[in-house]
C-alpha cells in the first residue's frame, strides 16, 4: 500500500504527545493521530506502523557554502588574538555587522572569558569547578554598567525596594535585608550605602540598555535565559552571608576590588542544586578552595552548588555585576515534562498500564510493609521495573523539548535590534501622522521582498494538540516575565513556509519561495510576522 502523505499540522499534532502546558486545560480529545518517532528507538512489537518524517527535504533551506564562508569570516575577524585590546562598546558594535545571532552569541562569550579558551572552558570547568581570570586591565569591562549608571537610574527611573533593589548587610554573621516600601530615591539610598548597606539591582536589564544587549545575546550562547544581578558594597562591609545559588555565575567586577572566597559542596547531594540555599554560619561550610580578590576588569566563574561570599577591603568599594543562566535547565527538569507525558501515551497505547493492580497489593507494599519478607513484594517490584523500561517506548522527547522551548522563549529577554535591523523591520516603517492625517501606511512585502528571521532563537514552532504555534520572543518585557508568553496560532497553509524561514535562517529568502500552496498564503504569512517583528527585510520598505 502506498505511504500516504502526513500534513505538517499532522507531525505537529502527533509530536505534542498529549503533553500540555502548565496550567492549560486540556481542549476535548480530537481524532487520534500516531505519534511521530522522537530520537528513541521504539519497540519493534509494540510500533510497527512506520512513523512519518518531518517536512521533506526538499522543502528545507539550507545555508550555502558560500553563507558559511562568510560565516566563519565574521568570527575569524573576532579571534582570541587581541579580543582583550576590544573596547565592550566597539565590540558591541561590531557585532552588529556579524550576519548570525549564533556566532555574535559565540564571539561575545569569547570575549567575556578571555583569555581561555570557550572549548576547553565547557570541557574542564563548566558545572565542574570555580576558575579565576585576572586580566590587570581595570577598563576590560568597562562600558557595561558603573556606579554613576546606577545613580542615574535611581535618579530618572521607577525602581522599587523588594522588585528592583535590595538593601543588605551582614554583620557578626546575622544576615538582614532593610527595604522600605515604596520607590528608591536617591537620598535615602545613598544614606543606606553611607550607614554600611550593600545595594543589590535585581535586574539592570530592565534599565540599562548596554546590559540588555549583553544578555539578548548571551542567552542564544546558553540556551538558556541569562539574567544578572549588580551589586554595590561599601569599603569595609559584607552584604551578604554565605550561600550557594541555582545558575552558573559570572562574577565581573567592574569598579574596585572585592575579596572572594569559595567553598565546596558540602555533600554530593548538594552539587548542583535545583534551588538556592539558605544562609549558612562560618562553622557550616569549612575552608575555602579559593581565596582571592578581584580587581576592575577580572573575572569569577563558579557551578551552582560552591558556596560563596565576597567582602569589600578596607580600602575600596565594590561594584561587580554577575551574570547568571542555567536555571532549572537538567536531564532532570526535562524529564519532569517528558516522563507525566510517556505515562499518558502509554496507558493509552499498551493495555499493560491498564490492567488492575493485584487485589492484595496494599497487604505487602507500603512503607509499612517494606521490611517484610514476603515473595509478593519481588515480584510486584519486578513488574513496576518492567513497566518503567517499557515507558521509554512512549517517551515523546521531542514534545518534551519544546515544553522546555516554550519556557526559555517566555524567560528571553526581546532581542536588541541594530540600526540598520530597525529601519529594515517593523520598528522602522514609515507610517506616522502628518498634516492631519496618516501618511506612508501603504507599505506592502513583495513577492520578491527578501526576508529572514530577526535572530536565530527568536521563534520557535510547538505542537499542543489540534494547534500548531509559533512562539517568538520579540514582543517580550524587559522585565522577567512582566508578559505573558507570546504566541501566534498557526495555519496549517503556513507550517511548513515558517519551518522553512526558521532552516533558512541567516539567509534571506523571497517571500515568493515560501512553499505555500497560494501566493496569498505566502503573503498572509510575511505579513503577519512582520507586524510581530519576528522578520526583518534585507532593505528597509518604502511607502507606496
Amino acid at each position: 500500500m502506498d505511504k500516504k502523505h502526513m500534513s505538517a499540522l499532522s507531525i505537529y499534532q502527533s509530536l505534542s504527545g498529549g503533553i500540555k502546558p502548565q496550567g492549560q486545560a486540556k481542549s476535548p480529545p480530537a481524532k487520534k493521530i500516531k505519534r511521530k518517532e522522537n530520537g528513541i528507538q521504539p519497540d519493534k512489537k509494540l510500533n510497527k506502523k512506520k512513523r512519518m518524517k518531518p517536512l521533506k527535504s526538499s522543502m528545507r533551506a539550507s545555508i550555502s557554502d558560500k553563507e558559511k564562508s562568510k560565516a566563519e569570516k565574521d568570527c575569524e575577524t573576532h579571534n582570541d588574538e587581541g579580543v582583550d585590546n576590544v573596547s565592550l562598546g566597539a565590540l558591541l558594535t561590531d557585532l552588529t555587522k556579524v550576519n548570525n545571532s549564533r556566532n555574535r552569541a559565540n564571539i561575545l562569550f569569547k570575549w567575556l572569558i578571555h583569555p581561555v579558551q570557550d572549548k576547553s572552558f565547557f570541557r574542564d570547568d563548566w558545572e565542574k569547578k570555580p576558575i579565576l581570570i585576572q586580566r590587570q586591565n581595570p577598563d576590560y569591562y568597562k562600558g557595561l554598567f558603573s556606579t554613576a549608571e546606577f545613580d542615574s537610574i535611581l535618579r530618572n527611573d521607577d525602581v522599587q525596594y523588594g522588585v528592583n533593589l535590595d538593601v543588605t548587610s551582614y554583620t557578626n554573621g546575622k544576615r538582614e535585608t532593610h527595604n522600605p516600601p515604596g520607590r528608591a530615591l536617591p537620598y535615602t539610598v545613598w544614606d543606606f550605602y553611607e550607614s554600611g548597606c550593600s545595594l543589590r539591582m535585581l535586574n539592570p536589564q530592565a534599565f540599562s540598555s548596554t546590559v540588555w544587549q549583553v544578555l539578548s545575546v548571551l542567552q542564544e550562547k546558553f540556551g538558556s535565559m541569562a539574567g544578572a544581578n549588580v551589586y554595590l558594597t561599601p569599603a569595609g562591609t559584607q552584604g551578604f552571608a554565605p550561600h550557594y545559588d541555582d545558575i552558573e555565575a559570572f562574577v565581573l567586577q567592574l569598579e574596585g576590588k572585592k575579596h572572594w572566597r569559595v567553598y565546596n559542596p558540602r555533600s554530593e547531594e548538594e552539587v548542583l542544586p535545583l534551588v538556592s540555599s539558605p544562609n549558612f554560619s562560618q562553622n557550616d561550610i569549612g575552608q575555602p578552595i579559593m581565596d582571592v580578590v578581584l580587581e576592575a576588569g577580572d573575572l569569577l566563574y563558579f557551578p551552582r552548588g560552591f558556596i560563596h561570599q565576597g567582602d569589600c577591603l578596607p580600602d575600596a568599594h565594590s561594584l561587580h555585576i554577575t551574570v547568571s543562566s542555567f536555571q532549572r535547565n537538567s536531564w532532570g527538569d526535562l524529564l519532569l515534562k517528558l516522563m507525566p507525558a510517556a505515562l499518558e501515551i502509554a496507558m493509552e497505547e499498551d493495555v499493560e498500564f491498564r490492567k488492575g493492580l493485584p487485589l492484595d497489593y496494599l497487604q505487602f507494599m507500603g512503607v509499612q510493609n517494606s521490611e517484610k519478607e514476603d515473595p509478593r513484594r519481588g515480584k510486584f517490584l519486578a513488574h513496576v521495573e518492567g513497566l518503567m523500561k517499557k515507558l521509554v517506548n512512549y517517551a515523546p522527547v521531542d514534545a518534551s523539548v519544546d515544553q522546555k522551548a516554550r519556557d526559555f522563549l517566555h524567560d528571553c529577554l526581546p532581542p536588541v535590534l541594530s540600526a540598520e535591523e530597525k529601519a529594515s523591520s517593523v520598528y522602522g516603517a514609515p507610517a506616522r501622522w502628518g498634516d492631519s492625517e496618516t501618511l506612508d501606511v501603504t507599505v506592502q512585502l513583495k513577492g520578491h521582498t527578501q526576508i529572514r528571521l530577526v535572530r536565530a532563537g527568536a521563534a520557535r514552532l510547538c505542537g499542543d494538540g489540534d494547534t500548531v504555534s509559533l512562539f517568538y520572543t520579540t514582543e517580550n518585557s524587559r522585565v522577567y516575565h512582566k508578559e505573558e508568553p507570546k504566541s501566534i496560532e498557526m495555519k496549517a497553509e503556513h507550517i511548513d513556509a515558517m519551518e522553512f524561514l526558521i532552516h533558512s535562517y541567516p539567509k534571506f529568502v523571497s517571500v515568493s519561495s515560501l512553499p505555500c500552496e497560494t501566493t496569498e498564503a505566502k503573503m498572509s504569512l510575511a505579513e503577519l510576522l512582520f507586524e510581530k517583528g519576528v522578520i526583518h527585510t534585507a532593505e528597509p520598505l518604502t511607502a507606496e
